[in-house]
């Protein structure tokens, strides 16, 4: 989608460079504006997110939220991991202030008090997710690719992305994650990551309506039966394959069935073995926790990550050298051993996020 269409009397305008906020009827407009950077998200613009939301969650002048991105690629390609990448090497902290600023703009985003819609058109992807999939009305469209692809770089889901895919359909979430597959807006749809189809040039219509409509009216207004899910003609063989806590049996179960079972296998097998590890066990431990919870146990993970070698040199074979040859330590899954794995949840200390013991934060 390109944009909004332009409006001559917006009030509210406001902007951040990177974030744009105005104000059309009813409407809160969000616009993530780093549309040469897939408008991936840095730790400006998760603030001034959380402020502005916090703002119009107490103005009477608004009754619905919309988030959209700027420029033709997409809503969000994630956290801006290059930067990331930067403040590793300079041992720095600026990356655990932008994951607790980002965790708390995730949880206010699940229970924000008004409606709370996200266009999901074109790429979202990681950090994405966590501004879109918490929403209330989470709208793809046929050029949706989105997905969790955290373990190609050597991290693992976050963003409340472990908590959403262990509600997916049977096993579908785990195949997922582990996989880092990017999946289409049906795929969503299936996954529970979204609610509604809606066809991409119908989204600046839809924005119109919701100036002055609700949120409800509106999307039901435009929304369409979705095409059918490749994930979800899928499931049998995934829900097989994925159906235990071990990661060299999920991989060896693959290597048993199809062709197509056989690429993924390959496919895993690529990735990052502590970041699969650790993100199938995520998984499963997250299981009964709330989303407050969920993002602590992320954080304590993130952190982890952030001293470990895989997760900068992922990004560096990914998106720096861009040579998409990761040289992982240890390089297989038989090496990373359950020590290894539980060492990423022990507690922080003083350095744990608490964001469920916080009442400050709520709305």
């Amino acid at each position: 989608m390109a944009g909004l269409p332009p409006k001559e009397a917006a009030s509210d305008e406001a902007a951040t460079g990177d974030v744009l906020f105005e104000r059309r009827g009813n409407l809160g407009v969000v616009t993530l504006n780093r549309p040469r950077a897939v408008n991936a998200l840095n730790t400006g613009m998760v603030l001034a997110m959380l402020e502005r939301l916090t703002a119009w969650a107490d103005d009477d002048g608004v009754q619905t939220v919309l988030v959209h991105g700027a420029g033709e690629r997409g809503l969000c390609a994630g956290g801006d991991i290059v930067a990331i990448y930067e403040d590793m090497l300079r041992h720095g902290g600026q990356t655990s202030e932008f994951w607790a600023a980002e965790y708390r703009l995730n949880s206010l985003i699940a229970r924000y008090p008004k409606p709370y819609v996200a266009f999901m058109d074109g790429l979202v992807l990681g950090g994405g997710v966590g501004i879109s999939a918490h929403g209330s009305f989470r709208v793809v469209t046929e050029r949706t690719r989105t997905g969790m692809p955290e373990t190609t770089i050597g991290f693992v889901p976050d963003v409340g992305g472990t908590l959403l895919l262990s509600r997916s359909p049977g096993e579908t979430g785990t195949h997922a994650a582990l996989t880092g597959a990017h999946l289409t807006g049906a795929d969503a749809l299936f996954l529970g990551l979204a609610d509604h189809f809606v066809p991409s040039a119908s989204l600046p219509a839809l924005a119109e309506a919701l100036e002055s409509s609700t949120a409800e009216v509106a999307v039901g207004r435009f929304a369409q039966e979705p095409p059918a899910s490749p994930l979800a003609a899928q499931q049998d063989w995934i829900d097989a394959a994925y159906a235990t806590d071990d990661a060299e049996e999920i991989v060896a179960r693959l290597r048993a069935g199809d062709e197509e079972a056989s690429a993924v296998a390959n496919t895993i097998e690529s990735k990052s073995p502590t970041a699969v590890k650790v993100t199938l066990e995520s998984l499963r431990r997250v299981r009964g926790l709330t989303l407050d919870e969920a993002l602590e146990q992320e954080y304590r993970v993130g952190m982890r990550c952030l001293t470990g070698a895989d997760f900068r040199e992922g990004i560096r074979a990914q998106v720096v050298d861009k040579d998409r040859n990761p040289q992982w330590k240890p390089p297989s899954l038989a090496e990373v051993t359950p020590a290894d794995v539980e060492r990423f949840f022990e507690p922080l200390g003083d350095r744990e996020l608490k964001l469920h013991s916080k009442e400050s934060d709520h709305v």
